[in-house]
């Protein structure tokens, strides 16, 4: 988690001039990695890593539960094998600025990879 949360920042401060923001939004399904509060979620972040983006209150991405947003960005785009739900934290979504989702990003790229991908879709 911790090298996703200084990747993030760091691609934030690179491409904040570009109509770019990241967002993050905690979820606690996978592995009890988010077992915080919201305040406690966001101090960590903002204590440990100097977050410069905006981290919302957690949500589920997956099941029964799983937020209306989420919902949305799985279904825009699913992962390779077809299969919606959220494999793991750090999934990342790209929505441009249309409000199209054009690409999804698996838990395993690093935001510096994201980064390297943004080319033509931001």
């Amino acid at each position: 988690m911790t090298p996703q949360y200084a990747g993030l920042r760091t691609l934030q401060a690179k491409r904040n001039d570009e109509n770019f923001t990241v967002l993050g939004f905690p979820c606690n399904q996978f592995g009890g990695q988010e077992p915080g509060s919201n305040e406690e979620i966001l101090n960590f972040a903002k204590s440990k890593y100097d977050i410069n983006f905006s981290i919302f209150e957690k949500v589920e991405v997956n099941g029964d539960g799983a937020c209306e947003l989420y919902e949305i960005l799985k279904n825009a785009q699913p992962n390779e094998d077809g299969s919606t739900d959220v494999k793991w934290n750090f999934t990342k979504f790209l929505v441009n600025a249309k409000g199209a989702v054009v690409k999804r990003f698996d838990p395993g790229t690093t935001p510096e990879d994201v980064d390297g991908q943004l080319g033509g879709l931001i």
